[in-house]
């Protein structure tokens, strides 16, 4: 028990001593992002307690270890987070908040993806990261847009026209999702 203590000790210290900035600060971003959601999403009177320990464990882990299932892991902590502030404690749904979340959860994600397939120890150019940046900041605030103005025409769609358009939303996105999924296996 105690030489794999050792070994993974000195696995960490060597990743240290060899890690280069831009994957690091990659890495830093993803960690920003996941305590960022983390603190959002879940009530405020947990942010100051010992129960916020945890969750921002879970918020850091993919930054330290990008390959895995601890990106979505730490996206789901983000959503039970949302789900238990706004259903159990009744908290009030606005739309900074909303945006907030969407947009750590979808750099920290788009930065885990980075992560995964750069080493620690990559020597990268700066445009590399700078282009993935800006590429994930346009569809953070294209979204953003298009959520703000879907918004409101909810006002205008009041009622069985909303239903229906958001039931046609759906269905899209399930075939869309069945369709990718067929063409991946294809591939």
């Amino acid at each position: 028990m105690f030489s794999l203590f050792a070994r993974k000790l000195a696995g960490a210290k060597t990743v240290l001593t060899r890690a280069t900035v831009l994957p690091f600060l990659v890495r830093c971003g993803i960690a920003l992002c996941g305590l960022v959601a983390m603190a959002v999403a879940w009530p405020q009177a947990l942010l100051g307690s010992q129960f916020f320990l945890p969750l921002a464990l879970v918020a850091l882990y993919p930054a330290v270890a990008p390959r895995g299932r601890g990106a979505t892991f730490a996206a789901l902590a983000v959503v039970a987070g949302w789900l238990v502030d706004t259903v159990m404690e009744d908290a009030a749904v606005s739309l900074g908040r909303v945006l907030t979340i969407a947009t750590a959860l979808y750099l920290g994600h788009s930065l885990t993806a980075l992560a995964a397939v750069l080493p620690y120890d990559a020597v990268v150019n700066a445009d590399v990261v700078g282009v993935w940046l800006a590429r994930a900041l346009a569809v953070v605030l294209i979204s953003a847009v298009l959520t703000v103005a879907i918004l409101g025409l909810t006002a205008d769609l009041a009622g069985s026209a909303f239903l229906v358009a958001t039931l046609v939303g759906l269905a899209g996105a399930a075939c869309a999702t069945l369709l990718i999924a067929r063409l991946v296996r294809r591939a």
